[in-house]
């Protein structure tokens, strides 16, 4: 099966739940059978990204194809139609030289344009995975600004042009039946994944090294990492620190991660006198991460907004207690109780009970975090969530045999 996929994110680029799920979906359809060819831009930092090459064929056999991000970054629909340009000329090209594909899978708004076009061109089924929506990062459903309409637009046109559509989560498939009218059967639910084995083994002095870094050699250590912006919640647990301190005062908080709220998370922790407490490394490589969540006491996640939350699958698979907002997919992912913690969104005190529950129990909270573990390794690994979607694919081809289009 030959399958053309469509991804504004794969290694080294990758900013979000997006590009780790196509780094990881990738490899196991290829494990499984499958010939997968990655189209993707360049990333937004050209001297991170100078090594890579156009074209490779990765370890695990992905073929990777890489264009050039074209438009100012500014705005990004408009920066998404210029590359998507981009890569209708990439694979073209493919098509030129030889390649057939049997059907498009194109993940999220953001390729939605080349997915449209050669859809028609190719006359190939196209599947899109909708990771997200634009209505639903605004809480209210509003859309104000002209760039979310479009963005909006951009998502209606691919589902409606879609075969079929894959959600990570019941709540996005709500989500999606809700704001586009997308029938129930058109509707998969395959969940995000995680691979257990890149949490690695760690040895004591990694471990005490790790937490040396981050001056917590003693006091409780709590950890969170993802995308510094609003959707995320950063700012309402920088606001239950305070209440944290007044229990465990030698506590120390890491909030990993880039974004536009960064400085703005900084200033407010400053402003409540706890900066001292809470470290901003910024970008963290995975085995940092890793490492991190293996010496952590808690991983918080305290989103407004998640479709799914592959973080706190992350923590899971690394053992470490998480507490988690009860918001979208992370309310299926963390059973309350049974698996982690669950907590209001955007109540720094819910947040703050969370975490002081889980400090104050440490038996408590490793027997769920070995539960956790147990769940992921059952439940979320990548070659269950592979064959589920070679299942998709092959619906959908034996359903094209079936059509005159």
């Amino acid at each position: 099966m030959r399958v053309l996929m469509l991804s504004w994110e794969y290694p080294p680029n990758v900013a979000g739940g997006l590009g780790r799920h196509v780094a990881e979906l990738a490899p196991a359809l290829t494990r499984a059978g499958g010939e997968i060819h990655v189209i993707t831009p360049q990333g937004p930092d050209p001297l991170r990204d100078s090594g890579c090459p156009d074209r490779e064929v990765t370890e695990e056999g992905v073929r990777v194809h890489r264009v050039p991000r074209r438009g100012n970054g500014d705005n990004v629909y408009e920066q998404a139609r210029q590359t998507n340009d981009a890569m209708l000329t990439k694979v073209r090209a493919l098509i030129a030289g030889g390649h057939r594909f049997d059907l498009i899978h194109a993940h999220d708004w953001l390729v939605a344009f080349a997915a449209y076009t050669l859809k028609h061109e190719l006359r190939i089924p196209l599947l899109a995975t909708i990771h997200a929506t634009e209505r639903g990062r605004t809480r209210n459903g509003m859309l104000l600004t002209e760039l979310q309409r479009n963005i909006h637009g951009a998502e209606w046109w691919l589902i409606y042009e879609a075969w079929r559509v894959i959600v990570c989560s019941r709540h996005m498939a709500s989500e999606i039946q809700t704001f586009f009218h997308v029938p129930t059967g058109k509707i998969d639910v395959v969940p995000n994944g995680v691979n257990p084995c890149h949490n690695g083994r760690w040895r004591p002095t990694d471990l005490a090294d790790c937490r040396a870094r981050y001056r917590a050699p003693d006091g409780p250590l709590v950890f969170t990492v993802g995308r510094l912006v609003h959707e995320k919640g950063f700012h309402v647990l920088i606001e239950a620190v305070p209440h944290i301190l007044s229990e465990f005062p030698t506590a120390r908080f890491i909030v990993a991660g880039q974004g536009p709220e960064g400085p703005n998370l900084e200033r407010r922790a400053r402003a409540l006198g706890v900066a001292d407490h809470v470290h901003f490394p910024g970008f963290i490589s995975d085995g940092e991460r890793d490492c991190l969540y293996h010496v952590a006491d808690c991983a918080v996640f305290p989103s407004l907004y998640e479709p799914f939350g592959i973080v706190a699958l992350e923590a899971m698979a690394a053992g470490c207690p998480a507490v988690v907002t009860e918001v979208g997919g992370l309310r299926e992912v963390i059973r309350h109780g049974q698996t982690g913690v669950t907590i209001y969104p955007d109540d720094a005190q819910s947040l703050a009970w969370g975490v002081l529950h889980t400090l104050r129990n440490p038996a408590l909270a490793a027997a769920r975090a070995e539960e956790a573990q147990r769940v992921v390794h059952r439940e979320f690994n990548w070659d269950m969530i592979a064959a589920r979607t070679i299942g998709i694919y092959r619906r959908i081809l034996d359903e094209r045999r079936r059509v005159n289009w």
